[in-house]
């Protein structure tokens, strides 16, 4: 691999940051010890530092030259509410609270690459460095937006990144156009008539609807929209009763829709709403919906992404870099800005987990799950792309 010399020597520095911020992780909108630490180490860096907006987020500013240019590389800073499993060192120290999706790596490596370019400055132009708070769950992106982030810090493009596990270390993957799903959640209540369950012709029974309205849903995959068209459907809970003898009052039906367009997510949420509304009607209930789009789909720039991959394969090479890798339901909230602003996303390689220290539980090195942990072996790789993107982007 072409990395950069520099940050390959500071990898064991910057290792020791990513452990350190492992060891204490902290919840959406409440990453005030780690914003301390982004900002404390970007000041040390010599860094123009912005912080504040939603709530806890921490900008960079680092210029070169003259040019107007500029672009924004965005790191997300926020862990998850989970108990770690694993016994090393670093483990976290916040029962409940974990980094089990590696934004302590993504916040460590940009933390690098903004320290080679701060001390380089080997570009025309402003490279932002961008640390965001609540991407699980919270929309931190679209929150820093509507404070002003690209009014205040006015960028031509932006980047992201995030680890992969399963992909070897050194590798890159990404695609042009839709690369995550939206991420959209429903709730539809259901309003019968509680009775005795051996008279149930005295009552209307919420379960009976419940039941129709999970089956009537999925005719939404494959019955409404085109069969070309990607979507996933989950009804993930349905609760309702408390005895074996009554019929309650009401149901409740929770779940998950994802998509790849706001197109196909407008049709889903319509017939939603039809579905609803007249197969309750049918059994003389009512039913409520509350349909909640969280994130949009994450929707690569056809020239950002083709110049990504330009970059990634100067760095590790052309056969390590997948330029069209399948995209992945999971959703992303930098998709907000890719809203707004025109630039790409893509994967880094985690590997399969060999890096784990002794002490790692057993289990998968994967996202979300107690025994993941970030390679560290990605912080050179992760941080000499950064910088060559930026290099590139901004050349003299």
């Amino acid at each position: 691999m072409n990395l950069i010399d520099r940050l390959v020597e500071l990898q064991p520095e910057f290792a020791g940051i990513r452990r350190d911020l492992h060891a204490h992780p902290e919840l959406r909108f409440e990453e005030h010890r780690t914003a301390d630490q982004v900002a404390g180490l970007l000041s040390d860096f010599g860094i123009t530092v912005h912080r504040g907006l939603g709530t806890t987020g921490v900008i960079g500013s680092i210029k070169a030259g003259s040019s107007g240019r500029a672009i924004g590389l965005r790191a997300d800073m926020d862990a998850l509410p989970l108990q770690e499993h694993n016994a090393f060192a670093h483990r976290s120290r916040h029962d409940g609270k974990m980094h089990a999706c590696g934004h302590d790596g993504h916040t460590t490596m940009l933390l690098a690459a903004a320290r080679y370019l701060a001390e380089t400055g080997n570009f025309d132009g402003t490279v932002h460095v961008i640390f965001q708070p609540a991407e699980e769950g919270g929309g931190g992106a679209r929150e820093m937006m509507r404070e002003g982030l690209f009014r205040l810090f006015p960028c031509d493009a932006v980047f992201g990144m995030h680890n992969w596990p399963g992909m070897p270390v050194g590798h890159f993957g990404v695609t042009a156009g839709p690369m995550m799903a939206s991420s959209n959640e429903f709730e539809i209540t259901i309003h019968g008539k509680g009775a005795h369950a051996a008279m149930p012709h005295q009552g209307t029974d919420p379960i009976m609807v419940a039941v129709a309205i999970a089956q009537n849903l999925q005719s939404l995959i494959t019955r409404n929209k085109k069969p070309v068209d990607t979507a996933v459907l989950s009804i993930t809970q349905i609760h309702a009763g408390d005895a074996t003898n009554i019929i309650p009052n009401e149901a409740v039906l929770r779940g998950t829709v994802r998509t790849f367009s706001s197109t196909v997510l407008d049709e889903i949420e319509s017939g939603f709403e039809r579905i609803v509304e007249y197969t309750s009607r049918a059994f003389g209930a009512k039913g409520v919906l509350k349909f909640v789009r969280n994130y949009p789909p994450l929707v690569n720039s056809e020239d950002e992404t083709r110049f990504c991959v330009g970059v990634a394969q100067q760095l590790a090479g052309v056969s390590q870099v997948v330029h069209d890798i399948e995209p992945t339901m999971g959703a992303e909230d930098f998709a907000f800005m890719l809203e707004e602003k025109p630039g790409c996303y893509v994967f880094i390689g985690n590997g399969d987990g060999n890096h784990r220290d002794h002490g790692h539980a057993h289990g998968p090195c994967m996202l979300h799950n107690p025994t993941y942990d970030f390679n560290d072996e990605l912080i050179p790789i992760g941080a000499s792309y950064w910088v060559r993107l930026a290099e590139t982007w901004l050349a003299k």
